[in-house]
């Protein structure tokens, strides 16, 4: 499976009630391993409730420009979440299911800022 396939695809809970969106795979790089750097690999899931459409960056705490843009899309995400990858119970384009009792982790990515002039 292509990563991509997983974008938009509806997730539902292990009893099948619809949670929201793929709107983004986070993925992590593990190494160096040997010197050199590791393959990437999946580290979660971001669901959103109401759209299919990207954060843009957004989820990023610093990032806060233009801030109409940004006010916007923080809205529009409102209830959003990262799910872990082992809490994936499957996974496919037509959909995702998560495992019972799965956690809910927020999606922001600390410490990542652009600075203004």
């Amino acid at each position: 499976m292509i990563l991509g396939d997983l974008l938009d695809a509806p997730v539902v809970d292990s009893s099948g009630r619809v949670l929201g969106f793929v709107v983004d795979v986070r993925l992590v790089l593990d190494g160096p391993v040997d010197g050199l750097l590791a393959a990437p690999r999946v580290h979660g899931l971001l669901v959103s409730p109401r759209t299919g459409t990207s954060f843009l960056g957004y989820e990023r705490t610093g990032l806060d420009a233009p801030a109409l843009l940004a006010r916007f899309l923080r809205w529009r995400h409102r209830g959003s979440f990262l799910v872990h990858w082992t809490d994936v119970e499957v996974a496919s384009a037509d959909g995702v299911r998560l495992a019972d009792g799965y956690r809910r982790w927020s999606p922001a990515i600390p410490g990542v800022a652009h600075q203004r002039p």
